[in-house]
């Protein structure tokens, strides 16, 4: 389990990234033949992302599973560097070929991706008491006081809390 860091904070990422929201869907429950092999092609892809993360680009992810399937947020260091390991990942190029053959356009199972380009100082997040989660675990991990106290100062404009803010630890 991952440690709770006491306290408040925020990421810090140099330059621009991208943030790279990518699932599954289960339609038709019955059809445990079409879904349960797109959920398996999943852990292969990430181990190979995991193993190359800094050749590839990738910077980190969460996974986080809903009643009819999963959903991958992914951090990555640029488009080019996702759109590569789109078109020339050995085990994303597998997957891919498999679903358009195997499952197609048939309704059974639904896959999605969303792409986010953001530039840099352009994102703002928090994290109270938690693990080092998202944004701050693909970049640093900072104390969110000062001129990252409020999500308005975080996106480098003026703004005092609206309520006081109790000291990290």
């Amino acid at each position: 389990m991952a440690k709770v860091i006491a306290g408040r904070y925020t990421a810090h990422m140099e330059g621009s990234f991208v943030v790279f929201v990518i699932g599954f869907r289960i339609n038709k429950w019955w059809a445990v033949h079409k879904w349960l092999p797109v959920m398996n092609s999943m852990s292969p892809m990430l181990q190979e992302l995991y193993r190359n993360k800094e050749e590839l680009g990738f910077m980190d992810g969460s996974y986080h599973f809903s009643g009819r399937g999963l959903t991958l947020i992914q951090y990555w260091r640029s488009f080019e560097h996702l759109e590569h390991y789109a078109r020339h990942g050995v085990n994303h190029l597998k997957a891919w070929r498999d679903f358009n053959r195997k499952v197609g356009t048939g309704g059974d199972v639904g896959i999605f991706h969303e792409t986010y380009l953001v530039p840099e100082g352009q994102y703002e997040c928090v994290y109270n008491n938690m693990p080092t989660f998202g944004l701050a675990k693909a970049g640093a991990h900072v104390p969110a006081t000062g001129r990252r106290e409020t999500a308005s100062r975080r996106l480098g404009r003026e703004g005092e809390p609206a309520v006081p803010t109790p000291p990290n630890p």
